[in-house]
């Protein structure tokens, strides 16, 4: 299985924004460079787990965080993910993102069928 380093690399870059913190801070704590902080968040290089660690930590969050997209069995940050955006909608905006998830699990799980046959 191939890491997506963008993936990893935006996952940092938005918990590095929540924590209200700069590039610069952030590659100061961990000790790399503004640019090779910006490259990782890019996705544009490898990161090393040491490094993803060391991010983690600075950031306060898991690194299951920030490798959620490229682990299988990761529901419960994704749930955690999707309570999040849940949490910046209006009423409005819930009844249409349940009415596209309904529409969106019924088209998987149908699909689902179709192809184990």
């Amino acid at each position: 299985m191939e890491l997506d380093y963008k993936a990893i690399g935006k996952r940092i870059k938005i918990a590095r924004i929540k924590a209200d913190m700069t590039q610069e801070h952030l590659s100061d704590i961990i000790d790399l460079s503004p640019s090779h902080m910006s490259n990782i968040e890019t996705g544009t290089t490898r990161v090393s787990l040491t490094t993803i660690i060391n991010i983690a930590n600075a950031l306060s969050v898991s690194a299951d965080d920030l490798l959620c997209d490229s682990v299988i069995h990761t529901k419960a940050q994704f749930e955690h993910d999707i309570q999040q955006l849940l949490n910046g909608c209006d009423e409005y905006e819930i009844r249409v993102v349940k009415e596209v998830l309904q529409a969106t699990l019924g088209a998987i799980r149908h699909n689902k069928t179709l192809k184990n046959g």
